[in-house]
């Protein structure tokens, strides 16, 4: 059976951060005093922001941008704030929690772009020109390949649930995943797992009659990967989950072969934006083909256009996978789980399934 690897995303780690915001301020290249300033909220860490800020400012040269690198709740809760205080906020924003961007977005929180890659944008990931996901990142398996070197990792969720009850003891207390209670993209791809896998309930039951460890964030679990501690992880994020295997060759990558979720960065233009001219300029630059090359070749992560050719794309993951890739859609669908009684049953049931022996 061939596996598909993925040694093609090669993602800079994103750590966790105990501060709730930092700003910096990239004054105009001009020299120019007075310029204008583009307002950033963004969950993307300002070191690895800068290269996207430099080629903006590169083909805007008049323009001072001030970056604020903050949490996503914060993001959400800062514009929210500010927009109903009837105060300026951010010209634009850019998120990983999909179901808050999109929350601004469909409370009137966003205002509409309509912008020269509008209409070429897949119809996934464009939320009525309002919100946009610009990122392409397939959530993975990962395991320990020199535990594997006489046999062959799991590839579909049913030959995962095969290799845990056919090692049994072999395998207790050796797998980890996200807790989704703590992890906001770990619930993000269960509750895809609900919508995409008819038979998901016999993966959470398996793993947990495996003794599954629970972490909120990625590195706790690729740390426990990488040294041999844990054979396999379920579900984990590909941005980080590659870095980690370019780092560390004892952590292999595997793509489901059933399905694939693939979870996106969402950016948008504030209602409330001081000055959303900037703020469309800013994402026009994102989408172009110039802004998803620096996103794919210099950020390392997968880019959304069409435009853009290469490893680090979601045209060529498609071209190699098909319709395996699911991306999680742009849409108010992925509000239904901030209703919190629902999130609360999809929580109950997943403690209650993983206690299940």
């Amino acid at each position: 059976m061939k596996l598909l690897f993925i040694p093609f995303l090669l993602i800079v780690l994103l750590p966790a951060r105990l501060v709730e915001a930092s700003t910096t301020v990239f004054p105009a290249v001009s020299g120019r005093t007075d310029a204008p300033v583009l307002v950033v909220y963004s969950s993307l860490d300002e070191p690895l922001a800068q290269p996207m800020i430099a080629g903006f400012q590169a083909v805007n040269p008049d323009v001072a941008v001030r970056y604020e690198d903050m949490l996503t709740g914060e993001i959400y809760d800062r514009i929210v704030r500010e927009t109903e205080a009837g105060q300026k906020t951010a010209d634009f924003a850019f998120s990983s929690a999909m179901d808050l961007q999109v929350k601004l977005a469909n409370d009137g929180y966003a205002q509409r772009s309509d912008l020269p890659m509008s209409d070429q944008w897949p119809g996934w990931a464009n939320w009525r020109n309002t919100a946009y996901a610009l990122t392409f990142e397939p959530a993975v398996f990962v395991y320990h390949k020199p535990s594997f070197e006489d046999k062959t990792p799991p590839s579909t969720r049913a030959e995962f649930v095969d290799f845990l009850r056919e090692q049994g003891n072999a395998t207790y207390g050796r797998i980890g995943t996200y807790d989704i209670e703590r992890s906001g993209v770990g619930f993000l791809f269960m509750s895809r797992d609900q919508e995409q896998f008819g038979d998901i309930w016999s993966v959470i039951q398996a793993m947990g009659a495996a003794g599954v460890k629970l972490y909120s964030t990625s590195q706790a679990i690729l740390e426990r990967v990488a040294d041999g501690r844990f054979l396999l992880g379920y579900n984990i994020l590909g941005s980080y989950a590659a870095d980690w295997a370019s780092r560390h060759p004892e952590v292999g990558i595997v793509l489901p072969k059933d399905y694939t979720v693939v979870m996106s960065r969402i950016g948008l233009v504030p209602q409330a934006a001081a000055s959303p001219e900037l703020g469309r300029r800013y994402l026009e630059f994102f989408m172009s083909k110039q802004g998803q090359t620096i996103m794919a070749r210099e950020l390392q992560i997968p880019a959304v256009s069409p435009e853009v050719s290469g490893n680090n794309t979601a045209t060529t993951m498609r071209e190699m996978l098909g319709g395996q890739l699911k991306p999680v859609p742009v849409s108010p669908g992925l509000m239904v789980y901030l209703d919190q009684v629902k999130r609360a049953r999809l929580v109950a049931r997943w403690n209650e399934v993983l206690r299940l022996q």
